[in-house]
């Protein structure tokens, strides 16, 4: 999976600020769609300064299920739990096959996908496909997530 510019929310210029993602659309999808599988929203909460993903908490299917939303990109994942620093990915064909018109689904193995850092002679580089601007890469170097999935889905401030 490559990581592409400013998916994490961090940026070394006004100039390459990523886009923001449309929350009220986010919004609306998640709630037409999780109605017609007879489900609930219990809870949003958007991106904020301690976040990067917009999060939507769900009862369908007789299981609780988190929606994600990157604030930068139309990427979307599945969680069972998501706590700080930890977020447990999961597949679901229904739900995927629901968002995949608006947003590129993301997969658990996609999401799970381990972080190639690498430390040579002093210098630390990331090994994964990306094209991250210096600010991320500050970042990732600093937080130390394990997963790509970590990367696209953070807590960092």
């Amino acid at each position: 999976m490559n990581l592409p510019n400013g998916v994490t929310g961090f940026y070394s210029s006004i100039d390459n600020k990523p886009n923001e993602i449309d929350e009220n659309h986010f919004k609306s999808i998640c709630f037409d769609l999780i109605r017609r599988n007879q489900g609930k929203i219990l809870k949003i909460d958007e991106a904020n300064l301690t976040s990067n993903f917009s999060k939507v908490k769900v009862n369908v299917f007789n299981r609780e299920i988190y929606v994600l939303l990157n604030a930068y990109y139309p990427f979307l994942a599945l969680a069972s739990t998501v706590e700080f620093q930890h977020i447990n990915f999961i597949d679901d064909p229904v739900l995927s096959k629901g968002f995949m018109p608006f947003y590129k689904v993301l997969s658990k193995e996609e999401l799970n996908e381990p972080l190639d850092i690498r430390n040579s002679k002093g210098k630390v580089s990331l090994e994964n496909k990306n094209n991250l601007n210096s600010s991320e890469l500050e970042q990732i170097f600093y937080w130390k997530p394990n997963t790509v999935g970590e990367v696209m889905f953070n807590f960092w401030d």
